[in-house]
């Protein structure tokens, strides 16, 4: 195996990360009904940072608690969760990792009890869900507002980057999709129109996050549904929004149950024809584990950066792993060194 982008730097505004892997956001289930970050939050973020990971992204974290997917996740709704969360960004800073978090709404798949559930239609996702309440202009815009607030939380947070979830069938999703948005209003019906909210959201976001912090959105670019968004829809999308975001996360999936076929990088031909398509950076991910998959996707210019998930839930030093396996010198923390050189002396 030869190394030549993997360990290669990467910039996106004030964003200088030194690799191009990227830890996408993952739910970790492990907070309480305050939306707290707790020690295991921290332990399980300064790990990967100490592992040499070059852009981690916090779990999806919700901008108010009937956005949070369960009760257990984190959420970003009230000032007091500043504070954990801001000591998960100075400790990944610490270890020369750079970090962002996942501002989120579950819309129709919140599971959160004694909550309204709300959605673009007042469509449950499947037959064992409730029927959400179908927001009216007035709720959206609070939503709307409720994002700005989030991502002001994590500016004071310290955080390099916000990403917004606008993928795997939660509200912006749910609202970009013609399978779960039947509006007759401005937010929906046309690719226009069902981009409307991810548009106002990210316009509210800019006059509070720093211009020279990057906003990425995550998004499903396939619903593996005939009646569903494609990859060529989503690239409509994507032109709609176009001026305010810095990369894209190319996810699927999520609107609705659909058999996918899954296979290492099964998504990265999605990511590849977005970037050709928009012309935006673009995160790629979807069951890579392999270094030499991670090479093909930079090299071939299929995207820009590399999202490794569950395989840094399994081995937490995968970036510092590959390194020795290559020989590469010059990114092993001080403290571990010994573990990765051979000392004739010792």
């Amino acid at each position: 195996m030869i190394i030549i982008q993997l360990f290669n730097e990467y910039k996106v505004k004030a964003l200088e990360l030194k690799n191009r892997i990227v830890m996408p956001p993952m739910c970790m289930y492990s907070s309480d009904e305050s939306g707290y970050a707790n020690e295991f939050h921290f332990t399980h973020y300064t790990t990967r940072a100490v592992g040499g990971v070059g852009l981690i992204i916090v779990e999806a974290t919700g901008v108010t608690p009937n956005g949070r997917i369960t009760e257990r996740d984190l959420g970003i709704w009230e000032d007091g969760q500043i504070s954990g969360l801001k000591q998960i960004v100075q400790a990944c800073h610490d270890q020369g990792s750079k970090i962002a978090i996942q501002l989120g709404h579950a819309g129709r798949k919140s599971t959160v009890k004694n909550d309204i559930i709300l959605a673009p239609s007042a469509i449950p996702f499947d037959e064992n869900s409730p029927v959400p309440h179908e927001l009216s202009v007035t709720e959206i815009t609070e939503i709307i507002k409720a994002f700005k607030d989030a991502a002001q939380r994590a500016e004071k947070a310290g955080f390099d980057a916000i990403e917004i979830h606008a993928a795997h069938g939660y509200l912006i999703s749910e609202f970009l999709s013609p399978i779960s948005n039947k509006r007759t209003d401005n937010y929906g019906g046309s690719i226009s129109n069902r981009a409307r909210i991810l548009k106002e959201i990210l316009i509210e976001i800019h006059k509070v996050w720093p211009k020279e912090k990057p906003v990425i959105v995550r998004v499903s670019a396939d619903d593996y549904h005939p009646e569903g968004m494609t990859p060529s829809q989503m690239a409509e999308i994507v032109h709609e929004v176009k001026g305010y975001i810095d990369i894209l996360h190319v996810s699927s999936g999520g609107v609705v149950t659909a058999p996918i076929k899954l296979y290492p990088g099964y998504q990265v031909e999605a990511a590849s024809f977005l970037k050709a398509n928009c012309k935006v950076p673009v995160i790629a991910v979807g069951l890579i584990n392999h270094p030499d998959l991670v090479e093909e996707i930079l090299n071939n210019n299929r995207a820009d950066l590399v999202a490794i998930g569950r395989e840094l839930l399994r081995n937490p030093y995968w970036v510092l792993n590959t390194a020795y396996i290559n020989k590469i010198d010059n990114v092993y923390p001080e403290q571990y060194k010994r573990g990765f050189y051979i000392r004739s002396n010792h």
